[in-house]
């Protein structure tokens, strides 16, 4: 975004007494030199100079109809701020307050709720809007968002879409991963800044799209258990959280054969455990049917599905977990597939479950090896580490303590600590002409 001199118009705000005929003068040279927009921009940011309004914030998230940890992410910036701006909620599909306290227990009733529809994916009938169907044969979609932007002081854009062009005086495009290359329609670099989730995303911004991005916020996780006591009765169980992706890239499948395999060698230890998997699902998913079949087949009774279960329900699950496995990553050569940070990880650590997960991705800057759980490459070693717990108690509550103090970096007050300070930071500035 263009930013022009405004030491004109703060002489002219300085002087006493105040010249409007002298303002107007200077916005029009503004209008005329870079642009109505800009000239706009120029008067909003008067009228928070002057303090005759509070600083405007809009959150963009072309997913935000979808539960999901990025989401959270959007949704928990908008909480850390909501004291700072006047913030309004920019969604594609409807939503409701309701709906984002029922899905994340977060109170966002002070901020507004504008919904713009996408006509151009209305012919596709998909839950998500997925950017990729967008090129330079086609106009593009999101220029009403780009448009929508310029009506406040600061912007965020939360879905790592980098098809929305800001236009607000201050703007901030969130990557979870840079999904796509840089073509058509491609405005991420255009940002005045670009937040990222994980060390891991951001080595691969640089990677694909040629910047180094500037801010990093760990995502918000508060799964604590509410009473807070360290003594929760733990139960034998090997607890994996992830979506039932229906390309498999959770690997559950390989994680229901790892546990079959533990029960056939190891009887008499494995059959005292239980697998479960707990993750939202489409209501058509043929890899769940997989993952289904491959569990009646082994005609195991100890491996269990808990799919699209409630909140209060998962935190039970974690309550009673002892073992947390996930494989995300697993021989992928596609980087987007790997994962990007590991929120469910955080979730369980904070439970005190011991975890053992992919090396790779995001999941190495939660885990460190051997102190708050293991990382593994491959299902043999994850059966190892499994072992390994089960024959070494001393070593299995020592990870426990070690996983719960790790996870206290990842919290939601972590979080919203660091986004207000960043935040606050730029309004101090965006106050000073």
């Amino acid at each position: 975004m263009i930013t022009p001199n405004l030491t004109p118009i703060k002489e002219i705000l300085s002087t006493s007494p105040f010249k409007p005929d002298k303002l107007k003068t200077e916005i029009e040279k503004i209008s005329v030199t870079y642009g109505i927009q800009v000239a706009i921009n120029a008067l909003m940011r008067i009228e928070v100079v002057l303090g005759l309004r509070k600083p405007t914030l809009a959150i963009y998230d072309h997913t935000g109809h979808i539960i999901g940890g990025g989401q959270k992410y959007g949704f928990t910036i908008a909480s850390a701020l909501k004291d700072l701006f006047d913030i309004t909620l920019i969604l594609n599909r409807p939503i409701t307050h309701s709906d984002i306290l029922k899905w994340y227990h977060l109170d966002l009733s002070s901020c507004k709720i504008k919904i713009i529809p996408l006509p151009f994916f209305d012919r596709f009938q998909s839950v998500h809007l997925d950017p990729a169907r967008i090129s330079r044969r086609t106009e593009n979609p999101f220029h009403i968002i780009s448009k929508e932007s310029g009506n406040y002081d600061f912007f965020i854009n939360n879905s790592m879409n980098e098809k929305v062009f800001p236009l607000s005086n201050v703007s901030a495009l969130v990557c979870h991963f840079p999904e796509r290359r840089p073509k058509d329609y491609f405005y991420a670099d255009s940002y005045t800044y670009v937040i990222y989730n994980s060390k891991y995303t951001a080595s691969w911004i640089e990677k694909k799209w040629k910047f180094t991005p500037h801010v990093h916020i760990f995502p918000p996780v508060d799964m604590d258990p509410e009473t807070g006591d360290v003594q929760i009765e733990k139960e034998n169980i090997i607890l994996s959280v992830a979506r039932f992706e229906t390309g498999g890239s959770k690997k559950q499948l390989e994680m229901v054969r790892t546990f079959i395999k533990l029960n056939r060698r190891f009887p008499d230890e494995w059959r005292k455990w239980a697998l479960v998997l707990a993750g939202g699902s489409p209501e058509e998913n043929s890899y769940l049917l997989r993952v289904k079949e491959t569990i009646e087949k082994s005609g195991l009774g100890n491996i269990r599905l808990a799919v699209n279960i409630s909140g209060d329900e998962l935190k039970q699950l974690y309550k009673k977990s002892r073992i947390f496995w996930h494989l995300c990553g697993l021989d992928q050569r596609d980087p987007a597939l790997v994962e990007h940070f590991g929120m469910t990880i955080v979730e369980a650590m904070q439970n005190r479950i011991v975890p053992i997960v992919f090396d790779g991705g995001g999941q190495k800057e939660i885990v460190e090896q051997g102190v708050s759980g293991f990382r593994v490459i491959s299902t043999a070693e994850l059966m190892n580490a499994s072992l390994k717990l089960l024959h070494e108690p001393l070593l299995f509550k020592e990870l426990g303590a070690s996983a719960y103090k790790r996870s206290t970096l990842f919290t939601r007050e972590v979080f919203e600590t660091t986004t207000r300070h960043f935040f606050a930071g730029e309004l101090e500035k965006y106050r000073q002409l």
